[in-house]
């Protein structure tokens, strides 16, 4: 008796840490994924740029994206650098994504726009 309780105890044990381990397999592919993101963002974002001011001037015309688009690319430029720098210096908090396209080269004909991040 003493022997299948021993066994019983083990098993409900294993049990218990099985879905922390999986959580923790997560964790780390979210928290590496923030950290990589975060380093091609700071690299590539000074693709914004030229990157807003053919979307606007596609949109509007060449006189609006040289000016306006210009002075939007260079917004979009500092938000996606210094967004890169913050999930890199917060990678082991994983969140979902602030900039949209995560990457600047995914969806090249759409605007960069920004969120709220969340918790995972």
């Amino acid at each position: 008796m003493k022997r299948v309780f021993k066994s019983l105890l083990l098993l409900s044990s294993l049990l218990l840490f099985t879905p922390q381990v999986a959580m923790a397999e997560s964790y780390r592919i979210d928290a590496g994924e923030k950290f990589l993101s975060g380093i091609a963002n700071v690299a590539t974002g000074v693709v914004e740029l030229p990157k807003t001011i053919i979307i606007t001037s596609q949109r509007e015309n060449v006189f609006y994206g040289m000016t306006v688009g210009m002075v939007k690319g260079i917004m979009h430029m500092a938000g996606r650098t210094l967004i890169g720098a913050l999930n890199v210096a917060t990678f082991l908090l994983p969140t979902d994504p602030w900039v949209d396209p995560q990457y600047v080269w995914e969806d090249f004909e759409t605007e960069t726009s920004y969120r709220y991040r969340q918790t995972r």
